[in-house]
């Protein structure tokens, strides 16, 4: 009997691409069956289980040679950021630009970009696979979200990194609207997770998140958030947004999109 072995990664997204099209197949039942949203939400966490149990926290995301980068990466999400205070930074390159870091941090850190280009870098050459059915490959560099972490001293309680973002998707009744993302530590603390300011040796455009942008190698695009303005260190994701851990998570994506 002949046998088929999948490399892991392709494996993993075809987990993921099962899961999310049940998922994303239920979202308009999501909020009138506790029954299915349960469900889906066990489904979620298998995927986010077998990866850590195939992968552990270090497994690395395949990188690129320079002759692969794609002639064009096209943006996703927002292609500009609608408000004032953006606009101002924009207008002095981001001059006036600092990263809050807090939450459940020892030392509450406010950081330029110059200040993130000192930490310890690392560019990658990775391919970025979009939930819309596209992918693409780019040369990022960036500081590593640990080094930023180490810096800032987790208090033992953290368990949740959030990204809050610049951009408001929509304006939402209940005040939702702004994008935000987190990862687990074990994703923060992954080599490859970084806080990107270039993007194929040309410092990050507005479509591609400027000044800041969270690579997160090993999890669909979504979840690499643009225009990061804050990050916070939490224990828990329900008081954040619609408590599903980010904008796509609240409205019936996967939190833990691993590919």
């Amino acid at each position: 009997m002949s046998r088929m072995l999948l490399p892991r990664r392709k494996f993993l997204g075809l987990s993921a691409a099962g899961l999310g099209a049940g998922l994303l197949g239920g979202c308009d039942l999501m909020s009138d069956s506790p029954t299915v949203e349960g469900w889906l939400n066990s489904a979620e966490s298998l995927t986010y289980r077998v990866q850590r149990l195939l992968g552990g926290g270090r497994s690395m995301a395949r990188e690129f040679t320079p002759e692969d980068i794609s002639p064009v990466f096209k943006v996703n999400g927002d292609t500009e950021v609608d408000t004032d205070e953006y606009k101002a930074l924009l207008a002095e390159n981001f001059a006036q630009w600092r990263l809050r870091v807090d939450g459940l941090v020892a030392r509450p850190l406010d950081l330029s970009l110059a200040d993130l280009r000192n930490l310890p870098q690392r560019t990658q050459i990775t391919r970025h696979d979009c939930v819309e059915g596209w992918s693409a490959i780019g040369k990022w560099q960036g500081a590593t979200l640990s080094s930023v972490l180490q810096r800032a001293v987790l208090k033992p309680e953290a368990r949740f990194v959030v990204f809050h973002c610049a951009d408001f998707l929509e304006r939402a009744a209940d005040g939702t609207g702004q994008y935000y993302e987190s990862i687990d530590l074990i994703d923060a603390f992954h080599p490859q997770t970084i806080l990107a300011h270039r993007l194929n040796d040309a410092p990050l455009s507005q479509g591609h998140g400027a000044p800041l942008r969270l690579r997160v190698e090993r999890q669909l695009g979504y979840k690499h958030a643009k225009f990061v303005m804050r990050i916070e260190l939490t224990d828990r994701l329900d008081q954040i947004g619609r408590g599903k851990g980010g904008f796509w998570p609240d409205r019936g994506y996967e939190w833990y999109a691993g590919i």
